[in-house]
């Protein structure tokens, strides 16, 4: 038994490669290098690739050439298969060693990419040839229709959201694609450290990213990672075989993709060897990585790493890879966000200030909005099931333009706790404002205040009264009106309502609502529209209703109409049948509503309002 169990581990010992002595390598360095195409390639051959399995230093691993696998990566475009020794014959092909440079003779002949089973015994890798690598500088500024980006998860139809992201990140939760085995050739992870994360959120947002092919790990980001200026020595900076990141965000919490460098010419460097989310032209801060150790295991071998100082941009993220320039600076949006905690005696008991950067595209920074909210108001001592959240907030953007946020959430029925929905419904402002189709929003800050009050705030509308039912133009009507909150004594306000001069005679109603009962036309209207530019974005938002207040209207028979971010009260019916007549298949649309509501007085309330109610006036 002793004797057969030598015997195969000295066969093994043959048939895998041994890790080259120190003696005989010598560490790749920037700049021009020699490479040796795949056409060149013989099964059998022997070469080194380089990768950091601890700290910041990349070690040689033995690699021996199995072959030209045709097609495997696309149309002609093939992939070599290896097998790697030493270290990563122990480690596997783990996450995070996309990019390791591979060298035979000397000569660069690609990076290691893909993996061909988690549960292989061998470490079997994937190369992607340096050829198709090299490709990535000639490409132009069009963007690949296989975006990895959150809006390819579909939402569940039957899911009760009001949150179009929202509902998108949970249905990824329980998508039936997460339990289909993966095919056999697959790029290897790349590991997306989140540091300064709660379990909460990686738990809810971590299906999202696993839907997009994506590894979701825990880890850490030093305190240079808070910019996106690159730091001095970047000239020196990612060497072939070095970690490297890109930023997706940066602070008091980080989210990063860690790959390998394969190719740095001094200025330019490549990496991955595969797509980090195909997104085609990107601006995105390019960092240093250290590892702290990789994780070897049968199912998912990882590097866990830190991310550690900027020292370029990513500028092409695609099929074969990535490319960055060393010294490059790519703006983030600026973050700062105040969590307050309120005692009973509606006293400020807690304040946490966290202040971060979130990278700039459409699709991405609303999700990273909504996720980075969610995590400021998670692993909070202060945090209680019956809590209400009440937001406030201000956007800055390009052209002096500013825009006004405010909310409360309770908990309530739903199967969503309530600061996931919060969370959504601050995604979809950013969401609104990147889905314009006419020009990408410039965002210069964000800055967001939340208090946390000390139990369920919701109140409905239950009753109203007025002194006099008949009044006059011009005179002031005093009214009442009750609200029943979530268990606590019926909450009463009285004011007077003002009967416009010159009114004429006829029946009218005093409309008492809620914020979405006036918000809800303006908002059909603008989705009717396909070109409703930024401006009118950010009018429409700040138009919106806050939903914390009871809101006054006079309502009178006669025709709104609602055009793009436009009101137009009290049309004449004359005017209304020539629109209506000349109709057309435009990009104009409209909505109309039989009455018009103007809006008289907002009262402000510490609840969630729900509800309207109507009161009946006769004006003689």
């Amino acid at each position: 038994m002793i004797l057969r169990t030598a015997v195969a581990c000295l066969a093994a010992a043959m048939i895998m490669p041994a890790a080259p002595p120190a003696s005989e390598v010598s560490r790749p360095k920037a700049g021009e290098v020699e490479i040796l195409k795949s056409s060149e390639l013989k099964p059998g051959m022997t070469g080194t690739a380089w990768t950091v399995f601890t700290g910041s230093d990349a070690e040689p691993v033995p690699v021996e050439i199995i072959g030209l696998w045709k097609n495997a990566w696309g149309p002609k475009q093939d992939i070599i298969l290896a097998k790697l020794g030493g270290k990563a014959a122990r480690t596997n092909v783990a996450g995070g060693m996309s990019g390791s440079p591979v060298y035979v003779d000397g000569k660069l002949i690609g990076a290691i990419a893909l993996r061909i089973s988690v549960f292989s015994p061998d470490a079997i890798c994937g190369i992607t040839p340096i050829e198709l690598m090299l490709e990535i500088k000639d490409f132009d500024e069009s963007r690949p229709a296989d975006a990895r980006v959150p809006g390819k998860v579909q939402a569940r139809a039957d899911l009760p959201i009001p949150s179009k992201l929202l509902a998108q990140a949970v249905a990824a939760g329980a998508s039936p694609a997460l339990l289909q085995q993966n095919p056999i050739l697959v790029p290897v992870e790349t590991p997306l450290a989140f540091s300064g994360f709660h379990e909460d959120a990686l738990r809810e947002f971590a299906p999202m990213f696993r839907q997009l092919g994506i590894s979701v790990v825990q880890g850490g980001a030093s305190g240079a990672l808070a910019g996106s200026k690159p730091a001095p020595g970047w000239q020196n900076a990612l060497r072939p075989g070095d970690a490297v990141a890109g930023v997706l965000v940066s602070g008091d919490m980080s989210v990063t993709g860690l790959g390998t460098v394969t190719y740095n010419d001094g200025k330019r460097v490549l990496a991955f060897g595969h797509p980090f989310f195909n997104l085609g032209p990107v601006e995105m801060p390019m960092s240093k990585g250290e590892v702290l150790m990789v994780l070897s295991s049968q199912f998912q071998p990882n590097k866990f790493a830190n991310a550690t100082e900027i020292v370029g941009a990513l500028k092409q993220d695609r099929h074969s890879g990535v490319m960055g320039v060393l010294g490059e600076e790519a703006k983030m949006i600026p973050v700062s966000v105040n969590v307050r905690s309120f005692a009973e005696s509606n006293a400020v008991r807690n304040e946490k200030r966290l202040k971060f950067n979130v990278f700039v595209q459409q699709k991405w920074t609303p999700y990273l909005m909504m996720l980075t909210l969610f995590n400021s108001l998670s692993g909070l001592n202060d945090m209680a099931e019956e809590m209400t959240y009440r937001l406030s907030g201000q956007v800055e953007l390009g052209g002096n333009q500013k825009l006004s946020l405010s909310t409360m959430q309770a908990p309530g029925e739903m199967p969503v706790p309530a600061p996931m929905l919060l969370a959504g419904w601050w995604g979809d402002k950013f969401n609104r404002l990147f889905g314009n189709a006419v020009k990408t929003p410039e965002l210069k800050s964000v800055n967001v205040t939340i208090d946390l009050l000390p139990e369920r705030r919701v109140a409905s509308i239950e009753n109203a009264w007025v002194a006099s039912s008949e009044v006059a133009a011009g005179a002031e009507v005093p009214v009442k009106v009750f609200l029943r909150p979530y268990r606590g004594e019926r909450l009463e306000r009285e004011f007077n309502v003002k009967i416009p001069a010159g009114l004429p005679k006829g029946d009218y109603k005093v409309v008492l609502s809620d914020a979405g009962t006036l918000n809800r036309m303006q908002t059909a209207a603008s989705s009717m529209s396909r070109f409703i530019d930024l401006q009118q974005t950010v009018s429409l938002i700040n138009q919106e209703r806050s939903n914390n207040k009871l809101y006054v209207s006079l309502v009178q028979a006669r025709p709104t109409l609602y055009v793009e971010d436009k009101t137009m009260p009290s049309v004449p019916a004359s005017v209304l049948n020539v629109m209506q007549a000349g109709r057309t298949g435009g990009s104009r649309s409209y909505l109309t509503s039989a009455e018009t509501a103007q809006e008289q007085m907002s009262i402000p309330f510490d609840y969630v309002i729900n509800g309207s109610y109507s009161l009946k006036l006769t004006v003689k």
